[in-house]
């Protein structure tokens, strides 16, 4: 088939598993080119370093260009794919966490050389920081021996070509959440600007937190943000808990600094006559949706950007997909 034949097959697929309920997060590739920052560029480098996988990373390449990632999910150190061959394949990849000792060698060889999380996460380092988190072997990039992984297709290859698309999946992924690969290894990133700045953990976390909430991220990246600040939103049909004005701080000002810093997709048009319905980005905040997920919505589909700031109008399986989303995640 041709490559538009079969994207035109992946993209059924994924109607079809829309429609039966399953929230997907296709991998969607423009052109060929795989990953553009520097985070989602650098697993795909790492990956090509080891011969153990280099019969099958071709053709793992042609089938995330054809789209044929219909789903990719990462959830903690694991991630789950459905990827569409002869027929629709499972796919399963834990990634081993990152040592402690090394995590430890690794700040202390980034110590007083990375300013922000924002620099951090945009992969705007220094070349002596990107040798230390690239470096094979004893960087933040797994090496085969760290990554572990299944799928449900009859090949009996040692990596057939389904998980090795998944593989590329990650790395296009990573453009959009670079803060998916410290969840993978299970570090914190905010630790390496901890480190450099060469205060207490406490003292730091504070600093990290009054910076990402006072800093005029709109300016920064030319884009509006969800508000003013990065507040906490309140929660649903309830009084608001103590100290909820505060700044989302940890994981979730990580998120949030990153999403920043992406463009929405463009609107499309609602049939006429029928008004799509929306919901904002504090609405999906307060139900349990983290601002990373939101983004990869808007690029799979299942939001719209709209005129609005903050405001995306559903899909026809949007809030269907959502609700899905919600199930899973609190099981």
């Amino acid at each position: 088939m041709s490559v538009a034949e079969k994207r035109a097959q992946a993209e059924k697929k994924i109607k079809a598993l829309r429609k039966k309920g399953r929230v997907c997060l296709p991998v969607l590739i423009e052109k060929r080119t795989i990953a553009h920052t520097f985070w989602g560029k650098q697993w795909c480098d790492n990956l090509e370093q080891y011969s153990d996988y280099a019969n099958r990373l071709p053709r793992g390449r042609t089938y995330v260009r054809n789209g044929s990632v219909v789903d990719l999910q990462i959830e903690g150190e694991k991630i789950s794919a459905l990827v569409a061959g002869s027929s629709l394949y499972e796919v399963s990849i834990t990634i081993k966490a990152l040592a402690p000792a090394l995590w430890r060698t690794i700040l202390g060889d980034c110590a007083g050389k990375i300013a922000s999380l924002v620099e951090l996460l945009q992969g705007r380092l220094s070349s002596g920081v990107m040798a230390v988190v690239s470096q094979a072997g004893s960087g933040l990039f797994p090496t085969p021996r760290q990554i572990s992984f299944r799928c449900s297709c009859p090949d009996s290859a040692s990596m057939c070509k389904h998980v090795a698309a998944t593989l590329y999946g990650v790395g296009n992924r990573l453009d959009s959440a670079p803060e998916l690969l410290f969840q993978l290894r299970n570090v914190d990133p905010a630790e390496l600007v901890q480190t450099a700045v060469g205060m207490s953990l406490t003292q730091t976390q504070a600093d990290a937190e009054h910076n990402l909430a006072d800093t005029d991220l709109s300016a920064l990246f030319g884009i509006d943000l969800d508000g003013p600040g990065l507040t906490a939103p309140p929660p649903v049909g309830g009084a608001q808990p103590a100290g909820a004005d505060k700044a989302v701080t940890g994981k979730a000002a990580i998120g949030a600094a990153v999403a920043a810093a992406k463009p929405a997709a463009p609107a499309k048009p609602a049939k006429a006559g029928k008004p799509a319905k929306t919901v904002s980005a504090r609405e999906l905040t307060a139900r349990g949706v983290p601002t990373h997920m939101r983004q990869c919505w808007l690029k799979s589909g299942v939001l719209l950007a709209t005129d609005e700031r903050a405001v995306y109008a559903l899909a026809t399986h949007g809030e269907q997909a959502i609700a899905a989303y919600l199930v899973r995640r609190a099981s």
